[in-house]
């Protein structure tokens, strides 16, 4: 049986491990820094055999090098950027890997928009997405489009509604906050915001999200819905853009958060 494990890391990182216990063996996602990986390695007696990696970013890679000079038969999976080192296979969208142990298998989805080259990975009733969707949002635009953006976002968003998403960072509270100005009346939100304060006041992170909740409470997944007169802070939003297409609604969205503080 597989186990799921979101391992703390820098400021407000999660490393995802993917674990079998009965082979002791284990995979990674996104290992910004080698410690917490070692440290859980060990303590569970656990053998690291693959990397996926979802895009270059230093916070999501760094570990990557170290982890290898401990673990040289571990193979990276990695989207094809020369930005990203150590990588055994290239992987692109549409593809299926398979880990032999352990024993799980990936579809690679390609989501442009946080940089141009990210991917994530769906498998096992898993979604590894890196720094695209987060709980309750979505990640900043820094090398992609907004168009870009909302496909990512839109291809994730067909996923079964069982998927477990793990993203690459603990942002839920902060997200709620801007959640809540943008659909104060969601109950769905109102419920997800008071069960993550519950858990970070315990310690605990607040993923794997659901996706089917994600549906019923992230904005950045329910631009066909929102309604700009139910907000309580319409002043985010630049005149008129509501009432255009789509990707600039999402646009405008996404620049409110960019510059929102609860």
């Amino acid at each position: 049986m597989l186990r799921l494990s979101p391992l703390p890391a820098l400021a407000d990182n999660y490393i995802w491990l993917l674990a079998d216990t009965e082979r002791a063996a284990a995979l990674v996602v996104d290992p910004g820094e080698a410690a917490p990986v070692l440290d859980a390695l060990a303590a569970q007696g656990l053998t690291l055999t693959a990397i996926l990696l979802t895009h270059h970013h230093p916070d999501h890679i760094g570990g990557t090098g170290e982890l290898l000079a401990r673990f040289p038969d571990a193979r990276v999976y990695a989207p094809e950027d020369d930005r990203i080192p150590h990588v055994h296979r290239r992987v692109h969208d549409g593809e299926r890997i398979a880990i032999a142990s352990p024993a799980a298998q990936f579809e690679v989805i390609s989501v442009p928009g946080h940089t141009r080259t990210h991917v994530a990975y769906y498998g096992e009733a898993l979604l590894f997405c890196g720094d695209t969707l987060f709980s309750l949002g979505c990640g900043r635009l820094f090398e992609g489009t907004p168009a870009q953006m909302l496909r990512s976002l839109d291809r994730l968003a067909t996923l079964p509604e069982d998927t477990r998403v793990c993203c690459g960072h603990e942002y839920t509270l902060a997200n709620a906050a801007f959640a809540q100005r943008i659909e104060p009346h969601n109950e769905a939100l109102r419920m997800r915001q008071q069960q993550a304060r519950t858990l970070r006041d315990a310690g605990e992170p607040t993923l794997p999200s659901l996706l089917v909740d994600e549906r019923a409470a992230n904005p950045f997944l329910r631009v066909d819905v929102l309604r700009v007169d139910a907000m309580t802070a319409p002043e985010l939003l630049p005149e008129g853009a509501w009432l255009s297409d789509r990707v600039a609604r999402f646009a405008a969205l996404r620049s409110a958060k960019d510059g929102f503080r609860a």
